[in-house]
């Protein structure tokens, strides 16, 4: 149940009732942007039975009830209905997860209904509503203002402009569906909602998402024809082969089909879509969450990384680590919004409260200020600071408070008569405020614009003239903190007369200078660990920052971006390049300052031009077409709008770089992955294809039957399969180069060693064959012993797929439980088709003796141990280069 708190009646009347707002979110729907269409599980579950070689085989079952086989169509059709459950719960598991990620957010709107001010979700807002707003809320609709006082707006969401805009009630002025409130307290009734809104108007312009398959995807599906085409043909041939040798014409036609069915990896995309959808959850796990799964694939290729710098580099917690005034130089201790904190002079605590001129400085700031800090009471909360409003305000009234001066006390002093809000030509704010009976400007802003409007600067003996001396001390100290990173901040007052007017050119003038404040928004610890990670793993990190140049480049060579002789280039400097010049000075630029959401689209393009896989981060609706552009697209969980979130691949859910990395490293580790099963499924198929088709080669009686193939297939290929998709990361994962975004799934030798590999599976498959038949000369002991090699063969081949640059010898065995437990399922499920005396006539099996069993033993070591003899020395010498 949601908190009512009762507010003003007159206004609360024009809300609408809970029975009228349930009509209307009828009549106009949610207030959401339109979503695609659901797949339903009967519709997941029936498409498992939509392939041709499935369809071929449920025929080829209807044929054998037809002939009196009903054993062994029951054990087929068993399989077949078995094989379409495991799929379903997958593809439904897969379908669930996505749908969880797109509702994980369910932001909240305060709404008037029936006279009362409740929450409610942002879905339920209904036109005619009416929000209460207040300072540091999101709009969840657009609405016109009805009763409101001081309300400015922040719209570079929508606009790109990052100065508030004043609105006022009796313009009926609109504020926007995602915009956020910076100032003031109000009351607007709704005019549009969902798609009808501003917000929803400009997402529309995006392209709808479509869901796509990814380019391996696509890849694997063309690879799976070829192969099904190749294996039909060697089907066919087999089956013809059987019949000329005088076998049972429905037999072999069976033993074909099975064959294809089991040879075909038809599942091989349904897996290497259940392999990014388990990556996705793992994603979400370390704060990405992905909105595209082309995305998964696509960052195991990203060579460039452009990140924003406040609130992903950094905390974005402004804090004041500085304080200069012409009579005293000090450090600030402390962090974050946290109030505990001194102030240092030659690494001594001093109490500033008592200092005229540092006084004077901190009650500028605090007074001079629209942050407000917000102080937890509670049991499990104390002493927790939420703060609403600009983040550098707030380490203004932070840094005040150290001091002993705080908003309230500023407020109990001086009476504020009126602001002239910051804007970026005057570049500085500033109050009147009327003090002991006079009035007094107080002005905060950019230390080059305030000391050219100050004449005067107060010393120990009093005011004085502001001399070209004293300028340059000032601006030394200026360069000094912007030469560490510092973001500084000038403050200046002056005493009024009473008749003076209200503009800006009459009110800032002749100013007495007061002091700099110089603050820093700190590198997140996590960062300095994701930058060294992408440096080794080949990726390139690039800032792009509206900051400062010096600013940018402290924080960036602090972090280990700027590195060398690296460069740094501003918007303005961008400005006057072509797009030849900018190709050429992007390969030795890893900062940007100054940099407009316009600028973004230029620098991924130079990227890209030069053949980089570019991510870029960004949050504003102006950051959207270079979102779009880049070939991962990165939009912030926190403060990103849904617009640019549309546009976007991935949602960072902490606005943290190290999440971006740590995308990248599930990528890697995604692709890896998807290659180990590939490995593994093809060499399986090739070695089971191989075995029948050089049985009949040579004349051999049919070495497996239909229902053993099945079951081959069925105990082989799905579970340990699936189970490679869960592999944790090699540990040498982001020591690599990023691979190239064409290249192909079997490079760097795989398709040799699946080739060389599914050889051996056959050849040892068939040795067993013919070594059990001579041994004993029964043929359904032979068979046994080949149904048993195989499947054993391939249950040790899944554990050598684990990596591609160890031998079995030197692979962690048990570092992934879920492929532990998938072999020792699948190796039940054949010993129990084999040993239980009743299932002994479905599966054609029988027991084998001592000797036949060694056999057995014997022909499945052959693999691995040939591996070990021919590439023990490559693994070998990686063992040694990874532990150095």
């Amino acid at each position: 149940m949601v908190s009512r708190v009762k507010a003003d009646a007159a206004v609360h009347a024009r809300g609408l009732s809970e029975r009228e707002a349930k009509k209307r979110l009828s009549k106009y729907g949610p207030n959401v942007f339109a979503h695609g269409k659901k797949v339903r599980p009967l519709g997941i579950f029936l498409a498992q039975f939509q392939d041709i070689l499935i369809i071929i085989l449920l025929v080829s079952t209807a044929l054998s009830v037809f002939m009196g086989e009903m054993t062994e169509a029951i054990a087929i059709l068993l399989i077949v209905i078995l094989n379409a459950v495991m799929g379903f719960v997958q593809e439904y598991r897969t379908e669930k997860t996505l749908d969880a990620l797109k509702n994980m957010a369910a932001p909240l709107a305060r709404v008037v209904r029936d006279g009362e001010s409740t929450q409610v979700p942002a879905a339920d807002v209904v036109p005619g509503d009416l929000l209460e707003l207040d300072a540091g809320d999101r709009v969840a609709a657009d609405a016109a203002l009805v009763e409101g006082a001081g309300v400015q707006v922040d719209e570079s969401l929508l606009t790109g402009e990052s100065v508030p805009v004043e609105k006022r009630t009796e313009k009926a002025d609109k504020v926007f569906m995602g915009t956020m409130m910076t100032k003031g307290r109000a009351f607007a009734s709704v005019v549009a909602t969902g798609m009808q809104t501003e917000m929803g108007k400009i997402a529309g312009m995006i392209s709808d998402i479509k869901d796509e398959q990814t380019p391996l995807q696509k890849r694997l599906a063309e690879l799976g024809k070829f192969i099904a085409i190749a294996c039909l043909v060697i089907c066919a041939v087999v089956t013809a082969t059987g019949i000329l040798r005088g076998e049972p014409v429905m037999n072999m036609v069976i033993i074909g089909i099975s064959l294809a069915v089991a040879a075909v990896p038809e599942g091989l995309p349904a897996i290497v879509t259940i392999a990014l959808a388990l990556g996705v959850g793992r994603m979400l796990k370390r704060n990405a969450l992905i909105r595209k799964l082309t995305a998964v694939e696509t960052l195991g290729c990203a060579s460039v990384i452009c990140s924003d710098k406040t609130g992903t580099l950094t905390e974005n917690k402004m804090t004041v680590r500085r304080v200069f005034t012409p009579l005293h130089d000090l450090a600030v201790t402390g962090s974050g919004f946290n109030t505990a904190g001194d102030f240092l002079q030659e690494g001594k605590k001093v109490r500033v409260r008592d200092w005229e001129d540092v006084a004077r400085t901190m009650e500028i700031a605090a007074s001079c200020n629209n942050a407000e800090l917000r102080f937890s009471h509670g049991l499990f909360h104390k002493g927790r600071v939420e703060v609403v409003g600009d983040p550098t305000e707030a380490a203004l009234l932070v840094m005040a408070a150290k001091a002993g001066i705080t908003r309230e006390i500023v407020d109990r002093t001086y009476e504020t008569l009126l602001e002239l809000p910051f804007d970026s030509e005057r570049k500085c704010m500033s109050v009147v405020v009327r003090v002991h009976g006079r009035k007094r400007l107080f002005v905060k802003g950019a230390p080059d614009v305030i000391l050219e409007k100050c004449r005067c600067v107060h010393t120990g003996k009093g005011d004085e003239l502001l001399t070209n001396a004293l300028r340059a001390r000032i601006r030394q100290a200026n360069d000094e903190m912007a030469d560490n990173a510092l973001r500084v901040l000038a403050m200046a007052w002056r005493d009024l007369p009473e008749n003076i007017g209200d503009t800006p050119e009459m009110l800032e003038t002749g100013l007495t200078f007061a002091g700099l404040a110089g603050m820093i928004d700190p590198p997140r610890k996590e960062a300095f660990t994701a930058v060294r990670k992408c440096v080794r793993a080949g990726i390139r990190p690039v800032m792009i920052t509206g900051d400062h140049k010096k600013t940018a480049a402290a924080i960036a060579r602090e972090l280990g971006i700027l590195r060398g002789s690296d460069g740094v280039l501003t918007g303005s400097e961008l400005d006057a390049m072509s797009d030849a010049e900018l190709m050429r000075a992007v390969k030795h630029t890893s900062v940007f300052a100054r940099v407009s959401p316009g600028h973004k689209l230029r620098i991924v393009r130079s990227f890209k031009r030069n053949g980089n896989v570019v991510a870029m981060t960004g949050d504003g609706v102006n950051d959207a077409p270079a979102v779009k552009e880049a070939d991962i697209g990165v939009s912030m969980g926190k403060t990103g709008t849904d617009v640019t979130k549309e546009a976007s691949a991935i949602i960072l859910l902490d606005d943290n770089f190290a999440s971006m990395v740590a995308a990248v490293e599930e990528g890697r580790v995604i692709y890896s992955n998807i290659r180990k099963f590939i490995r593994y499924l093809l060499s399986c198929n090739i070695g089971e294809i191989l075995t029948m088709f050089i049985g009949m080669l040579m004349g051999l009686p049919i070495v497996l039957q239909p229902i053993q193939i099945l079951w081959v297939n069925l105990v082989t290929d799905g579970l340990p399969a699936i189970a490679l998709g869960l592999e944790p990361p090699e540990d040498d994962v982001m020591e690599q180069k990023p691979r190239g975004i064409d290249e192909s799934v079997f490079s760097n030798g795989l398709l040799g060693m699946m080739i060389f590999r599914g050889c051996l599976i056959g050849l040892s498959t068939l040795g067993a064959f013919i070594s059990v038949l001579r041994l004993s000369g029964d043929l359904t002991m032979a068979r046994t012993a080949a149904f048993l090699t195989l499947v054993a063969v391939q249950l040790v081949h899944v554990f050598e797929c684990k990596s591609e640059r160890l031998t079995l010898p030197h692979i962690p065995l048990f570092n992934n439980i879920w492929l532990v437990a998938a072999a020792l399922v699948s190796g039940a499920l054949m010993l129990v088709v084999i040993c239980v005396p009743t299932l002994r006539p479905v599966f054609g099996t029988a027991p084998l003796g001592f000797a036949a069993t060694l056999r057995v033993v014997g022909y499945t070591l052959i693999g691995p141990v040939l591996s070990s003899i021919l590439f023990g020395g490559k693994s070998r010498k990686h063992a040694r280069v990874h532990a150095q």
